[in-house]
């Protein structure tokens, strides 16, 4: 593990300071936006911008690496990101923050897929697991320090802006500094939609349905706050929350899904979801019969933060419980493919959750952010319990629960030792 990390150093430090800007930024653009009274509609399809970058970005950025090269495509993502943040600072305009979302999302997508190939060149067939673990661990610190940066200065300023990009300025600096030379980048292809579905109907229709979800709770659970009138150190609280119980529950609930029908612990999360959602409605003091409260006068808020913690615990998982349910109906060798084709379909899902979940929000008031979540999950316990009665499970002891990032990309998949996937070029030192 020293080994490991003094050879990687540089690389893992400019990841994790990246990471904690992009942390910080999505939270930071969801609280301003509510501030300058941004409409829910405006404010949602902002937030989709990123996913659209992101989705461009992932088709694109593998050729743009093969051309270029690591070092240059890092760099020139890492300082359009850097860019992008500022521009959210000097236009406060809904049009433009649309277009800077969406730079940012392509840019992101373009720094995670150097990273998670770089990763895979330094790590071998034995290492690899340890490297996903450390690559998994800075995601989720980092990403939890970033939303409580939420308390260095007022969003209506524009110091916090300057620190992201003084952030992601820095990340830049250990990547271009390092003497190692990049790897030889490989594309990775992936299994069709129609295919992947063949394979298994209810984890792609779950792996769809929780684009959907992760995508408003990471992007519109600032909103949601801001417009309930909680503190910015609430809000900084609750995000950091929902990202520290997400990473923590993966474990129990990886454990038991590797013991039984994987479809039952799906199952059981959405539904433990769509629960733990109306019960954050009813503690915000809202009924079903009145969905309209956007106050915080009667809300208890401890009860309020215990049952989204408990709610992120079941949410978060769903993204690795798909895809460990769709590796038990497919050989081991086609692991990282079926990986890339869920990716897609996830990516669907996400660009249309913030606009649909904006709009319930503009139908319900902010209420209408858990209204979104417990469509979702309703929809993914249903189709599984429907799909239950269609085929018997099927055991795979090639496919295990190994909790990943939900930023990963196929070539971060393919750093779990589960996947097969052969990274001998390290080892014939």
């Amino acid at each position: 593990m020293g080994k490991l990390f003094k050879n990687s150093w540089a690389l893992f430090t400019g990841y994790g300071i990246m990471m904690i800007a992009h942390g910080f930024q999505g939270n930071l653009l969801g609280v301003r936006a509510v501030i300058e009274n941004f409409n829910f509609i405006s404010t949602g399809t902002m937030m989709s911008g990123y996913f659209i970058g992101y989705f461009i970005g992932a088709n694109v950025v593998p050729n743009l690496v093969q051309k270029v090269g690591h070092i240059r495509v890092f760099a020139a993502f890492a300082s359009t990101a850097s860019l992008s943040i500022l521009i959210h600072a000097v236009f406060v305009d809904p049009v433009v923050w649309i277009c800077g979302r969406f730079l940012t999302g392509f840019s992101v997508i373009g720094i995670f897929i150097v990273v998670e190939s770089w990763l895979n060149d330094r790590a071998n067939n034995r290492t690899r697991g340890q490297v996903l673990s450390i690559y998994m661990v800075i995601s989720f610190m980092a990403l939890s320090l970033g939303t409580l940066l939420l308390n260095f200065s007022s969003p209506e300023k524009y110091e916090p802006f300057i620190l992201i990009s003084l952030l992601l300025s820095l990340a830049l600096i250990p990547i271009l500094l390092t003497k190692r030379k990049p790897p030889k980048f490989k594309k990775i292809a992936g299994i069709k939609i129609k295919e992947l579905y063949k394979i298994s109907p209810f984890g792609t229709v779950s792996m769809f349905c929780t684009g959907f979800i992760h995508s408003a709770i990471f992007t519109l659970g600032a909103v949601y706050a801001a417009t309930l009138n909680f503190t910015i150190f609430e809000i900084s609280l609750l995000i950091f929350i929902i990202t520290t119980s997400g990473a923590l529950f993966q474990w129990p609930i990886g454990y038991f899904s590797d013991r039984g029908d994987r479809r039952i612990i799906i199952i059981g999360c959405a539904f433990a979801g769509s629960i733990f959602s109306y019960l954050a409605v009813a503690s915000s003091g809202a009924s079903l019969e009145n969905m309209y409260l956007a106050t915080n006068v009667d809300m208890d808020k401890i009860m309020f933060f215990i049952y989204v913690t408990l709610y992120a615990g079941m949410a978060l998982p769903l993204f690795t419980l798909n895809l460990a349910y769709v590796n038990d109906y497919v050989p081991k060798e086609k692991f990282v493919a079926a990986g890339a084709g869920l990716q897609i379909i996830f990516g669907l899902g996400a660009i249309s959750g913030p606009i649909i979940c904006s709009a319930l929000m503009y139908r319900y008031g902010a209420n209408g952010f858990f209204v979104h979540l417990f469509i979702f999950h309703t929809l993914i316990g249903l189709f599984g319990m429907y799909r239950i009665t269609q085929r018997s499970y099927q055991e795979n002891p090639e496919s295990t629960y190994t909790p990943l990032p939900r930023n990963i990309t196929p070539l971060g998949i393919e750093l779990d030792p589960t996947t097969g996937a052969d990274i001998s070029n390290t080892d014939k030192k």
